[in-house]
């Protein structure tokens, strides 16, 4: 054993042990975490606002604060970047965290130096949590790749600003900065492609044991890798590869051709991060979901995920969870969000420990005519029939159909297929039955012959990357929405299907 995995071995007990008694005081935790939430807000502009002096409990700061999202925030988010202090948090933030989001274009998250640990620190416990659990510290002593955004920070206000994943670059432990890999310069690199190529430059060579991104870029990583080395598959080329982390999006969809593309079983670390904080993450190669984070400076609330556009929600804390329920995940955390709609779903699998699934996002839904059809539903029904057929899928979306000139409107779906169905007739079909099967609403539209069953239109290949690059989103931390309930996705991938 080398020095580097003969050193994370006791660290990784002692946290794995940490977190298995976490595991049992989640609800004290989180009740503890509102307290000093309140009291430390009590002295920002926004505390003073909204009365947090006569706050004590969580009925009290529901009736005080209201659910917000992005755009609410944004008349806060505008007066820190005016260099304004003590506005959601005491002084100012230390980072800006600079993301797209799918609705409100560009946004700015705080980071405070309280909230910084908890992203650094749930990052590195994710992993010492896997050595812990399996013994595996092997990993430690290669290299580990982490694909992310640039490091490159500008000032916002004063604030140094950028991606979270640049931030994050940052706080890498000094004893593992000789392990990282792509080299800063390469990070650097705006252009992913570009990027991408220098990445496998650097790498080609290295012994990688590690290897952390989003799925889709994983992939083109991976496909890259194996165009330079004549189809070999990555555990051919990195023999010493176990363990691969991933995020931002489920997995599911790109299980298949990812384990294909390495050839052989590996370990994987499934985590649930965002620039508003990190969330939860896989603790169990066992045990089904992600656990959640519920000692680290958020407190969660949850909210039926059907209810989130009334007048008056439920929100429940912790302790009333039910598994099962699709909720709307809120959180209130110490960087100054307050109330605030994170627009991610989530269902419990279990609430003894605490442990998720990401179902989907809140603005990413189809309802154009009542159905409210959500991601879990069609990632469901799309990967359902794809392993019955030995289809594998590279990326796909999908958006109503209603201008159809006299014909039944219907679901579109955009799909690039990595291997065709035989019968793409049985197919479609076999999709349609398993969403019938899993939305009664959309099973009622087709009883009632208000919509027709689905259609799968081809995306040719390479058609979502080529999509992502022509927007500018190609690469990083940027995902393909799953659902739209306009047709603006739909109609620009238009030129992008197999012709």
């Amino acid at each position: 054993m080398k020095f580097k995995s003969l050193l994370a071995k006791p660290f990784a007990s002692i946290v794995h042990n940490k977190i298995k008694k976490e595991m049992l005081r989640a609800v004290e935790d989180q009740d503890a975490i509102l307290q000093e939430l309140i009291k430390t807000g009590r002295k920002t502009e926004f505390g003073t606002e909204h009365k947090f002096n006569a706050v004590q409990n969580h009925e009290e700061f529901k009736q005080a604060v209201p659910l917000r999202d992005y755009e609410q925030f944004k008349p806060y988010i505008e007066r820190i970047k005016e260099g304004k202090q003590n506005v959601l948090w005491k002084g100012q933030p230390i980072y800006l965290a600079k993301t797209s989001g799918t609705t409100s274009g560009v946004k700015y998250i705080p980071i405070s130096k309280e909230s910084v640990n908890n992203h650094i620190d749930t990052a590195r416990n994710a992993l010492l949590n896997y050595m812990g659990e399996t013994g595996n510290t092997a990993f430690a002593d290669g290299k580990m790749i982490f694909l992310s955004g640039s490091p490159e920070l500008e000032r916002v206000g004063g604030i140094p600003t950028g991606r979270l994943s640049g931030i994050v670059n940052h706080h890498i432990p000094r004893y593992l900065r000789t392990n990282q890999l792509p080299s800063y310069e390469t990070n650097c690199i705006d252009d992913w492609e570009t990027k991408l190529d220098k990445i496998v430059e650097e790498t080609l060579q290295q012994d990688m044991t590690l290897i952390s991104g989003i799925p889709p870029w994983v992939q083109m990583y991976f496909d890259r890798l194996m165009e330079r080395t004549n189809g070999k598959r990555i555990k051919e080329i990195f023999k010493n590869f176990d363990v691969m982390v991933y995020g931002g999006v489920n997995f599911e969809p790109y299980r298949a051709k990812l384990m294909a593309s390495i050839g052989a079983p590996i370990h994987t670390v499934e985590t649930f991060p965002a620039s508003e904080g990190f969330f939860a993450f896989q603790d169990s190669q066992e045990q089904e979901g992600l656990l959640l984070n519920t000692n680290s400076g958020i407190f969660y609330e949850f909210i039926p995920a059907n209810e989130i556009f009334s007048e008056h929600p439920t929100r429940l804390s912790l302790k009333d969870v039910q598994t099962g329920v699709n909720y709307a995940m809120v959180i209130n955390n110490n960087a100054g969000l307050w109330g605030y709609n994170l627009g991610d779903t989530v269902k419990f699998i279990s609430t003894n420990p605490y442990r998720l699934l990401v179902t989907g996002r809140i603005k990413h839904f189809i309802s154009a005519f009542g159905e409210h059809v959500i991601g879990e539903e069609v990632e469901h029904s799309l990967m359902k029939a794809a392993a019955e057929e030995n289809v594998h899928i590279t990326e796909f979306t999908v958006a109503p159909m209603v201008q159809t000139n006299g014909e039944l409107p219907y679901h579109e779906w955009f799909v690039e297929f990595e291997n065709m169905p035989q019968n793409m007739a049985a197919f479609a079909k076999k999709v349609d039955d398993n969403m019938r099967q899993k939305n009664i609403y959309y099973d009622d539209l087709l009883t009632g012959s208000i919509l027709q069953p689905l259609k799968i239109r081809t995306v040719r290949k390479q058609g979502f990357i080529d999509y992502m690059k022509a927007i500018g989103k190609l690469g990083g931390q940027n995902k393909v929405p799953r659902l739209s309930n306009d047709r603006k996705l739909a109609d620009e991938l238009a030129a992008y299907l197999q012709k």
